[in-house]
């Protein structure tokens, strides 16, 4: 993790953030930490990736219908909770 001053940040800014890596920035001021720059995650997220090429195959398991919430309902079965009841 590189640190560095305020004023070192605001000169050198743009070349700054076109070198920022996988490592973190830390912007500090009189020596104390007040920001941190963080390089932007790009692509699938690791789980994405892992749904992706199969890697969760025989690990997970679905029961039941997963569209489902498992309470049958009718919008015109005339219930008093119903908001279609009149």
């Amino acid at each position: 993790m590189k640190t560095i001053e305020t004023t070192e940040f605001k000169d050198q800014c743009l070349e700054l953030l076109e070198q920022l890596d996988a490592h973190d920035l830390v912007i500090t001021r009189n020596g104390k930490p007040i920001a941190k720059v963080v390089p932007c995650k790009e692509g699938p997220t690791e789980l994405q990736l892992a749904v992706l090429n199969g890697s969760l195959r025989d690990k997970v398991k679905i029961y039941g219908d997963i569209y489902s919430t498992g309470i049958k309902w009718d919008a015109e079965s005339g219930h008093p909770d119903s908001p279609l009841h009149h």
